[in-house]
């Protein structure tokens, strides 16, 4: 009996605003009441580097997947972009500012 033949996938390529980018990751332009954003979905497997997501103020480990966003208005520099968790890019319109405290301050 011979081995079964994996079947080829139609290419679907990309949806609106969609196309495929280097290294396995996607970017898209989304649009929002504070603009237009560019975000690239990051691979655990193309993410090398500790980030700090500025949705929760938490650190992303190396191999996690996560979002490269940046605004679409000039299409922004490498100093524009920043990692966010996916979850905090979601959320992000509901989410409060982090208040940053120092150690003694009062809590009101």
């Amino acid at each position: 009996m011979s081995p079964r033949r994996a079947k080829r996938r139609p290419d679907r390529g990309g949806g609106a605003g969609e196309e495929r980018a280097s290294g396995g990751a996607f970017e898209k332009v989304e649009e929002h009441d504070d603009g237009d954003w560019v975000v690239r979905s990051i691979t655990g497997s193309s993410s090398t580097k500790h980030y700090r997501c500025p949705g929760c103020d938490q650190e992303i480990p190396p191999a996690t997947p996560h979002l490269v966003v940046w605004p679409a208005e000039g299409y922004g520099t490498v100093d524009d972009r920043r990692h966010w968790h996916k979850s905090c890019w979601t959320n992000r319109g509901r989410r409060k500012p982090s208040v940053q405290r120092g150690r003694n301050a009062p809590r009101h």
